[in-house]
C-alpha cells in the first residue's frame, strides 16, 4: 500500500463527484456531480473551476468535438452547449427514470459513447450497458445492478467494465467499429467479506495497458497488470473514490473524484491529484457523425 499518495487539488464538497475526462486540446478536466447536478470543468494550468448547472441528476459528461459536452442525465442522453444548457435530446432512457438513470460512460476509439445505467434500488438488475448509435441506443448488455468501471485496452479491442455491488471486475472483446461484444471473462474479483468492503467503481487504463480502479468505501485507487493481477494500491484520504482519470499536458497526472454526502471527512468530495511514472492513454472526443 502506498500512502499519502494523492494530494487534493480541488476542495470541492460534491455530493457524489464521478466521471472525470481529460480534454487534451483545451487543458481541462471535466467531471459531474451526480445529486448536486453540476457539471465543473477545471483548468489545472491556472487552477480555475467553472460550475454549471444542470437540470437533472447526471452520470456523466464527455467532451464533443467541435465543442460542448454529451450527458447522460436521468430522462435521457443529451448534447450540451458550452454553458452546458441542452441543444438537443439524443436518447431517452429506455427504463424508468424513477428509478434508473444514466452513470458511467466512456468514448470508444470510434467516437461512439458507450454509457451504462444503475438500477437505483438494486433489486431488479435493470441497469444495462449501452452504445450511441445514429440510430439510437444499442443495448450492449444488461442484467446489471451498478454500470462503472468502463475502460478499453491500448488496442481498443478490450473493454473492461464492472458491476460495482458485485465487486466483480469483466473483461469483453471489443469491437470499436461495430461496436460488437463477446467473449466475457472476469478480470478482478474483490472480496465482499473484507473489512473495508471497498468495491470497483470508476476506471482508466495507462499506455501499459494497465487497469486502475476506484475502490468505493474502500479509500484507495489499485492498479492491475493486463493478465488481472494486482500490482499496487494507493490510499487517499477520502472514505469513497469514484473515478480515476489520467490528465495534464503529459497525461501523468491521476485526477480522482470522490464521495461527500453522508461523510464527515474533511476532504470527503474533494478532487484529488497523484504524479504517476506512466502516461495514461488519452480520451477522444464524442465525434458528432457518431450521434443521432
Amino acid at each position: 500500500m502506498h500512502h499519502d499518495a494523492f494530494t487534493p487539488v480541488l476542495p470541492l464538497r460534491c455530493a457524489l463527484g464521478e466521471s472525470p475526462v481529460w480534454d487534451d486540446a483545451a487543458g481541462i478536466l471535466s467531471f459531474v456531480d451526480i445529486l448536486g447536478r453540476c457539471l465543473h470543468l477545471y483548468r489545472p494550468d491556472d487552477g480555475t473551476v467553472r460550475s454549471l448547472g444542470l437540470p437533472e441528476h447526471v452520470g456523466c459528461a464527455v467532451p464533443l468535438a467541435g465543442g460542448g459536452h454529451v450527458a447522460g442525465l436521468r430522462t435521457g442522453i443529451f448534447r450540451l452547449g458550452p454553458d452546458a444548457t441542452s441543444t438537443g435530446l439524443l436518447a431517452v432512457n429506455p427504463t424508468d427514470p424513477a428509478d434508473t438513470r444514466f452513470n458511467d460512460g466512456r468514448v470508444d476509439p470510434s467516437g461512439h459513447l458507450v454509457i451504462g445505467s444503475i438500477d437505483e434500488p438494486k433489486s431488479g438488475s435493470r441497469g444495462a450497458l449501452y452504445r450511441l448509435e445514429k440510430t439510437g441506443l444499442r443495448l450492449l448488455f444488461g442484467g446489471l445492478l451498478t454500470s462503472n468501471g468502463l475502460a478499453f485496452s491500448p488496442d481498443g479491442r478490450t473493454l473492461y467494465h464492472a458491476d460495482t455491488p458485485r465487486f466483480a471486475v469483466h473483461a469483453y472483446d471489443y469491437d470499436p467499429d461495430s461496436g460488437a461484444v463477446a467473449g466475457k471473462r472476469l478480470f478482478a474479483q474483490l472480496d465482499p467479506s473484507a473489512s473495508d468492503r471497498g468495491r470497483p467503481d470508476g476506471a482508466a487504463v495507462d499506455e501499459d495497458g494497465c487497469y486502475w480502479t476506484a475502490l468505493f468505501a474502500g479509500g484507495r485507487v489499485q492498479r492491475y497488470d493486463p493478465d488481472g493481477r494486482l500490482m499496487a494500491e494507493y490510499r487517499l484520504p477520502a472514505r469513497c473514490p469514484t473515478m480515476p482519470c489520467f490528465g495534464g499536458p503529459d497525461r501523468r497526472t491521476l485526477y480522482v473524484t470522490s464521495v461527500g454526502a453522508g461523510l464527515d471527512g474533511p476532504l470527503d468530495g474533494a478532487l484529488f491529484a497523484m504524479p504517476v511514472d506512466v502516461a495514461g492513454l488519452p480520451s477522444p472526443p464524442c465525434n458528432p457523425e457518431s450521434l443521432p
